[in-house]
C-alpha cells in the first residue's frame, strides 16, 4: 500500500487465506468494553454502543455488510476463509482517524464507509488485482450512537457494490475508544497475472493516469473556506451538491482500471492518495528512473499537488495504445525523481500527516 494519510488542511494550489479477528465483525469472542443516504443514521440517536453493548450493535451490523462472492466462511466465527485459487493474493491495510483524516462536521457516517472503501480497493486495483475481501476494525467512543454504524456500514456495502462489484467484508473488530479510528485490510486476487509493482517503470515508458486529479484536493479548500465557523469545523449541508466536496468526502476510484491496465501491459503502478508529485516520486524511486509531467496535461497546480483523488498512475510500454480509462500525462525519463515540463519539481507536492496536520477535529 502506499503509506499514506489523507490532508485536512488545504495542500498548495487453490489456496485460502485466512483473515484473523479474534472478536467484533469477524469473531465470535468479542472485547468488551452517499449525501441523501449520510443522514439518515440520524432518525435514531438513543441506543448508543455503550448503552447496548457489542453483541447487540454487531446484531445490527451484520446484515447491512456486503458479502463477499470470494468468502468461504464469513462473519460470525473466529476468522474469515477466503477462496484463492490463484494461489497467490494481495493484502493492505489502511487507517482512518478522526482529525487528521476526517471531520465528523463534514463526513457522514455513509461517507466514512464508502471513503474507507474506497482508499483500500484502490491499492489492491493499483496492484494489478481484482479486490475479493475486507476486514474492518473500527474503535469508537461510547457513546455512538448505533445508528452511525449502521450508517457506515451502509457505506462499505454501498461503496463495495459501486467500486467492486463481488467485494465485501468478512471480517473484523469493533473496540471503544475516545477517538474514532477505522483500519481496514483489503485482500485482491490477481487472477494468474504478475502483481503490477512501483518498480517496474522503464526509460521511454508512457506515464498515464486513470481517474481525477485534483477534484478532491479543491472540494478540501472548499471546506475549509466555507465550512469553518470561529476555527471549528461546521456542517454546511449545500457543500454536499458540490462535486469537487463530494470526491474528497467519498472518493469513486476507478477500481476496475487496475486489472485492465495489468492486462494491457502495465509496468509499473500506484495509487494517488497524497498528491501526484509525490506518488510520482515514490514509483519513481521505485523504478530508478524519473518522471517527466506534462502540466498542461495534468491540468492544474492543484492537479499536481493535491491528494485523495486514488486515482491510479501506471507506466506503460513506449507505442502502448492505452487502455480506455487512461490518458497519457508524461514520460519516463533516465534520472531521478519527478519533472514538470522538463525542470525538477522538488517540492514535496503531496500530504505528509505528521508535517501538515494541525491538530484540528471537529
Amino acid at each position: 500500500m502506499s503509506a499514506t494519510r489523507r490532508s485536512l488542511r488545504p495542500q498548495p494550489a487453490g489456496s485460502m487465506s485466512y483473515a484473523r479477528g479474534d472478536g467484533g465483525l469477524g469473531g465470535r469472542r468479542g472485547r468488551r468494553g452517499r449525501a441523501q443516504r449520510g443522514s439518515r443514521y440520524r432518525e435514531n440517536m438513543t441506543d448508543t454502543l455503550g448503552g447496548i453493548g457489542e453483541g447487540a450493535a454487531l446484531a445490527r451490523i451484520f446484515p447491512r455488510l456486503p458479502a463477499a462472492s470470494a468468502a468461504l466462511v464469513g462473519p460470525g466465527d473466529d476468522a474469515a476463509v477466503l477462496a484463492a485459487a490463484d494461489g497467490r493474493f494481495v493484502v493492505t491495510t489502511d487507517m482512518m482517524i478522526h482529525g487528521p483524516d476526517f471531520r465528523l462536521a463534514w463526513s457522514t457516517p455513509h461517507d466514512l464507509g464508502w471513503k474507507a472503501a474506497a482508499s483500500n480497493l484502490a491499492d489492491v486495483a493499483a496492484m494489478g488485482a481484482v479486490p475479493t475481501g475486507l476486514v474492518v476494525a473500527l474503535a469508537a467512543p461510547a457513546d455512538t450512537p448505533v445508528a452511525f454504524l449502521e450508517a457506515f456500514a451502509d457505506g462499505l456495502r454501498d461503496g463495495c457494490a459501486a467500486m467492486a462489484p463481488g467485494c465485501g467484508v468478512v471480517g473484523g473488530d469493533l473496540s471503544v475508544s475516545a477517538t474514532l479510528t477505522i483500519a481496514v485490510t483489503a485482500f485482491g486476487d490477481l487472477q494468474g497475472r504478475a502483481p503490477v509493482l512501483r518498480s517496474g517503470a522503464r526509460v521511454g515508458d508512457i506515464v498515464a493516469v486513470s481517474g481525477p486529479l485534483g477534484h478532491a484536493a479543491a472540494g478540501l479548500e472548499r471546506l475549509f473556506g466555507e465550512g469553518v465557523v470561529a476555527g471549528e469545523p461546521v456542517a454546511v449541508p449545500a457543500l454536499r451538491g458540490n462535486a469537487d466536496v463530494m470526491a474528497q468526502l467519498a472518493p469513486t476510484p476507478p477500481i476496475a482500471d487496475g486489472p485492465i491496465a495489468a492486462i494491457a501491459g502495465a509496468t509499473a503502478m500506484i495509487d494517488l492518495s497524497d498528491g501526484l508529485a509525490l506518488d510520482a516520486r515514490r514509483l519513481a524511486a521505485a523504478s530508478d528512473v524519473a518522471l517527466d509531467l506534462n502540466l498542461a496535461a495534468i491540468g492544474s497546480k492543484i492537479a499536481l499537488t493535491g491528494g485523495e483523488d486514488h486515482s491510479l498512475l501506471a507506466t506503460f510500454p513506449n507505442g502502448t495504445t492505452l487502455p480506455h480509462g487512461f490518458r497519457a500525462i508524461g514520460r519516463v525519463m533516465d534520472g531521478t525523481g519527478v519533472l514538470v515540463d522538463g525542470a525538477h519539481y522538488d517540492e514535496r507536492g503531496g500530504w505528509d500527516p505528521y508535517a501538515d496536520w494541525n491538530g484540528g477535529r471537529g
